[in-house]
């Protein structure tokens, strides 16, 4: 058995961090949807900015808000402003298909990589 990256959000901004909220990333559905992820799967996210790694679970946020908001203990690793990378995994003894995606400044859909 291996662990694979199966999805990615690549260049993700966090716009907003609330350590009140009880946890996870809160991720606007459509990026979910063209990611490949679930509510509730487990990702890891990674600061661009200052290398920080962190585990937390999916959220769905409103569609095409570009509003990505890490919630909880997370708010206190990863700030508002900093760039991320989103990405979810699996476990097989095959290859899985990836998805991975690339989202502008403002958390659009640019692309699938």
């Amino acid at each position: 058995m291996r662990i694979l990256a199966r999805s990615k959000i690549h260049k993700a901004h966090i716009t907003q961090a609330d350590p009140a909220y009880v946890g996870s990333i809160t991720i606007p559905a459509d990026l979910i949807e063209k990611a490949g992820l679930w509510p509730g799967e487990k990702v890891l996210v990674v600061s661009n900015d200052t290398g920080e790694r962190l585990e937390t679970y999916v959220i769905k946020g409103e569609a095409g808000s570009g509003e990505i908001t890490m919630n909880g203990g997370a708010a206190h690793k990863i700030g508002a402003g900093e760039e991320v990378i989103i990405i979810a995994f699996e476990i097989s003894d095959q290859p899985v298909e990836q998805t991975f995606i690339l989202v502008d400044e403002d958390n659009q859909f640019v692309r699938y990589l």
